[in-house]
Formats: C-alpha cells, sequence, structure tokens
C-alpha cells in the first residue's frame, strides 16, 4: 500500500530541522514498548483465573476494523455480552452484520476460556443479538482449540503459496462445525481465481465510496504509539507497513491509497493463499450473525494451532450487489455469504492492540 523508502525518506526530511531521531521516536513511539503492551495484553490465564481474566481473552477474537465493538457485564450468574453500537463501522457495515459476526468471534472465545478456567457455560442469543453466558454444572474438558486464542492473529500480508494437506482441511473444517451455520473451503486454483477477481470487483466498488474512505482512515494507526494509546483500530506494522508520525501516515494515505494500488495487493495476497473459507449463516438474522461469529473463530484457531495464517477478504460479503454472485460461485445460491477468509502459510507480524478490559465492562 506505501512505498517505504519513500515515505520513510519523507518523514526524516520533515523530522529532521533539530528533532532527529528523539523526535522520530517521540512522533511514533517504540516498537519495543509496542510487544511489552502486547504480552501483557495477551498473557496466559493463570491457574485461579477469574471473570475479568476471560473477559480479557474473549477481547482476544477477530473483530471488524479492530473496532472491539462489545461490552462485557459480569453477573452471579455469567457474563452477558452486548453491542457497543458507539464503535459501529456504517459505511463499509450498514446493517452491523460484522459488529454482530464480532460478537459471536468474542463469545468462542469466553467459551473456550470459561471451559479451560473451570467454568464452563452455555451462550444464549436472543433475537436483538444480545447473548447471555451462564455458568453450567458439569466437568471441565479444556478443547485443543483454546491455546491458540492468545496467538490468533488477522495476518495482512502475502503467504507462500504453498498447499494445504488435506488432513488438515478437514481439521479445520470439523472444528468449525456450528449449527445454522455454512461452511464452504476452496482450494482449487480456478475457483479462488474466479473469488479473487470478486474480491478485486468489491474493492474497486468500495475504494470509489469517499464515505469508505474516511471510515478506514479513521481506524487506522500508523504508529506504536497511537495503537497504545487507542487500543484499537488497524496497527500498520500490523500489515507490515512502515512506522509513520499520525500527520505523515494520514498524508501517505491520501497520496498512496489508490484502487489500484489496493487491486495489486488483493491480487498478490489471494494468489499466495492456500484457500478460501466462505461461511454462511442459514438464516439472515443476528441470531446467525453470532453463530457465524462463533464458527469463523474456531477455524482461525484451528488454522493458528495448525500453524497458518488467515486474513479476512469480505469485500464480495460486503457490496450488496456481489453477494448473489458469491452465493451462486460456492455452490449456495439463495443465502447470504456472511465473511469470506483466506489462508496459508505465512510469516508472523505484530500484533494488533486491544483496549483494557476497564474499557470494556459495564457494572453489574
Amino acid at each position: 500500500m506505501i512505498r517505504r523508502d519513500v515515505l520513510i525518506g519523507a518523514g526524516a526530511v520533515l523530522l529532521a530541522g533539530g528533532a532527529g531521531a528523539y523526535g522520530w521516536r517521540s512522533a511514533v513511539g517504540a516498537m519495543a514498548d509496542y510487544d511489552r503492551y502486547i504480552a501483557d495484553t495477551r498473557r496466559p490465564l493463570s491457574a485461579d483465573a477469574d471473570s475479568i481474566d476471560l473477559v480479557r481473552y474473549a477481547t482476544l477474537a477477530a473483530n471488524g476494523h479492530n473496532t472491539q465493538p462489545w461490552r462485557f457485564r459480569v453477573t452471579d450468574s455469567g457474563i452477558a455480552i452486548r453491542a457497543d453500537h458507539s464503535r459501529a463501522t456504517p459505511a463499509v457495515d450498514p446493517d452491523d452484520h460484522h459488529l454482530f459476526v464480532s460478537l459471536g468471534c468474542a463469545t468462542e472465545n469466553l467459551a473456550l476460556a470459561a471451559t479451560a478456567a473451570g467454568l464452563p457455560g452455555e451462550a444464549e442469543v436472543n433475537a436483538e443479538g444480545g447473548i447471555e453466558f451462564r455458568w453450567a454444572t458439569g466437568r471441565s474438558l479444556q478443547d485443543p482449540l483454546f491455546a491458540a486464542i492468545p496467538h490468533r492473529q488477522s495476518t495482512r500480508a502475502a503467504y507462500d503459496g504453498q498447499p494445504v494437506s488435506a488432513a488438515i482441511i478437514e481439521g479445520l473444517r470439523n472444528a468449525a462445525e456450528i449449527p445454522g451455520v455454512r461452511l464452504v473451503i476452496v482450494t482449487e486454483r480456478g475457483p479462488l481465481d474466479r473469488l479473487r477477481d470478486l474480491v478485486i470487483a468489491g474493492n474497486e466498488q468500495q475504494m470509489g465510496d469517499p464515505a469508505f474512505i474516511a471510515e478506514l482512515k479513521y481506524w487506522l494507526r500508523f504508529n506504536p504509539r497511537a495503537a497504545m494509546e487507542s487500543g484499537d483500530g488497524l496497527f500498520s506494522a500490523s500489515s507490515g507497513n512502515p512506522l509513520l508520525p499520525g500527520f505523515l501516515g494520514g498524508a501517505a494515505f491520501d497520496a498512496f491509497f489508490t484502487a489500484a494500488a489496493e487491486n495489486d495487493k488483493y491480487a498478490r495476497h489471494l494468489d499466495s493463499s492456500a484457500g478460501i473459507a466462505v461461511f454462511l449463516g442459514e438464516s439472515e438474522d443476528r441470531q446467525h450473525w453470532v453463530a457465524v461469529g462463533r464458527a469463523c473463530q474456531r477455524f482461525a484457531l484451528a488454522a493458528t494451532r495448525a500453524g497458518l495464517k488467515t486474513a479476512f477478504i469480505n469485500q464480495p460479503v460486503e457490496v450488496e450487489a456481489l453477494r448473489s454472485q458469491l452465493s451462486s460461485l460456492i455452490g449456495e445460491p439463495g443465502l447470504r455469504p456472511d465473511i469470506m477468509m483466506r489462508f496459508g502459510h505465512g510469516a508472523d507480524l505484530p500484533y494488533s492492540p486491544r483496549r483494557p478490559v476497564a474499557a470494556v465492562l459495564d457494572q453489574a
């Protein structure tokens, strides 16, 4: 997306004139500090984990634009999860579909963590998409996916192009089995190319929408200082982009974020991926969107456990005119596709930030 050599050179010029390296570090912060911050947010659950620890693990879930659109309330009977509509993304997600999928992802993390901590429960979802995770009696059995929670991330970079074995694919499919959700996994090159073309077509439409561009820019964090201060958003280093002061990052975004550049990027990313997973709810409502979130979170955790990377490529889901083409292409005509995710082998990148638990808790 951004030419590293040009921008770093420009930043050096702008921050020269007395500021030098100190000015640059003051503007962007230090990755060493960011690494310590991430280590704290993703520290393992202790043997005596309480409800607050479980909420922290829930917040490590995947979510749209890393807005973390959730609120938690701890009660004697369990933990309630509600939508935080102040963190909605109306340009890309006008019906809050991604928001409720994000709540489903958090619900799955919570269920896995609670069971591992000896506090198993059951999640109930009402028609408005409110989630009640209630403590239940029964023996605690740790799901193998639990250990992957602090290591899962959306890796928005090129992968190595190598295929994934049929046995791993089957393991991913089995892990993501959730009632009311269908999963289609595509690994053959011909269909993958057609899916790539849909992603690029969707990107073209979104890049022509000023509201989409403004919303995306709002959630970008161009350096570790900004990422730690906000605890949310799309951290540039997590996509392999350079660290820049906020004012320079914004200017670089305006100058270099073009449809052509993004199309090239998505083509590279998809051509390097081993496959694509598409999740579809059997009904188009909030309860099924939450279920889709639980399924795609389990898929991502299983992929992490198998040494794979994942990333969302939701343009054909987000652009309404392309949804029917996508569902027909994958053999599910008549159903709304809810989530599209690519997977493959790739390098590690810095993790995305997370807000402190106190920022997402409501008083009981």
